[in-house]
């Protein structure tokens, strides 16, 4: 059982039980199946990554995660219930945050909010709540940009704000959707090592959305892979495999790895695919 206090982390943790169970899982709406048949198995303290081409359903599974959709069958389990809106143990990055550069709310402030929910300016403890907010953008290298402006900032700074943002009401998982995808490749592997750090140190359990599997692999402990109306779940080793992916599409293809262990999914008709993005693979299906 977890045990929650004020502090920014976790003092005790339960690593018996799944976080997350999904089985026989079927996502869609009631005139269209997104993707059928996913079982899996999230422990605490779990790297996933979730990628797959544009349209597969990506989104879809952090909806279900997030209660904002009900899944057509199967069942989804989170801490053995339920999912449900509004769940504070789901710490949510979305892909659009609405900053732009006119926002001139201080990054603490931000972080502050996500404790004491729309009371901006007004708490019962206001000293305690800007504590918790600084020491968790202290965990995650935010510490220097607490008092700069929110539209002021790198896309990269940005990342760090919104997870503290994410982090700061510590909760068990963390949904990350497409956090890499305005980032060049060296703030993509800071972030990553970043994430990284959360789940180790934290014992949260982590989804993050990708196109771009490669900066991701030294870290993972699992993927889940949607394509073509289908879920392949598994370690990286495991799922990226030609045997796997072939069945995954229905058509031919080839992974290779480079020297560095880079991954490249190549369809049979795809010689030219490159090594550092899965979304340019054959048989995707582009519609939701």
């Amino acid at each position: 059982m977890v045990t929650k206090t004020t502090e920014t982390f976790r003092t005790q943790v339960d690593t018996s039980a799944p976080v997350i169970e999904a089985e026989r899982l079927v996502a869609g709406y009631q005139d269209k199946i997104v993707w059928r048949d996913a079982t899996f198995k999230v422990g605490r303290g779990e790297f996933v990554a979730v990628i797959g081409p544009n349209g597969a359903g990506k989104t879809t599974l952090f909806r279900l995660l997030l209660g904002l959709q009900r899944p057509l069958s199967g069942v989804i389990k989170i801490l053995d219930s339920k999912p449900k809106r509004g769940n504070p143990q789901i710490g949510y990055v979305p892909q659009k945050h609405g900053i732009d550069q006119d926002t001139n709310v201080e990054c603490l402030e931000l972080v502050r909010l996500a404790i004491s929910g729309d009371r901006w300016g007004v708490s019962l403890n206001p000293g305690d709540e800007r504590k918790i907010a600084l020491d968790t953008l202290r965990s995650v290298g935010g510490e220097d940009l607490a008092h700069r402006s929110l539209g002021g900032l790198s896309g990269g700074e940005l990342q760090r704000i919104f997870l503290a943002e994410a982090l700061v009401s510590n909760p068990d998982i963390l949904l990350l959707d497409e956090p890499l995808s305005n980032l060049d490749i060296r703030r993509s592997e800071e972030l990553v090592k970043l994430v990284n750090s959360v789940v180790r140190s934290r014992h949260v359990s982590a989804f993050l959305v990708a196109h771009d599997i490669n900066p991701l692999l030294p870290f993972l402990d699992d993927v889940i892979y949607i394509a073509n109306g289908k879920v392949a779940t598994g370690t990286p080793k495991d799922v990226f495999t030609s045997e796997r992916l072939s069945a995954l599409y229905g058509v031919h293809i080839e992974v290779v790895r480079d020297s560095k262990g880079n991954v490249a999914i190549i369809g049979a008709s795809d010689k030219d695919a490159d090594f550092v993005n899965p979304n340019r693979c054959v048989g995707c299906s582009e519609s939701q």
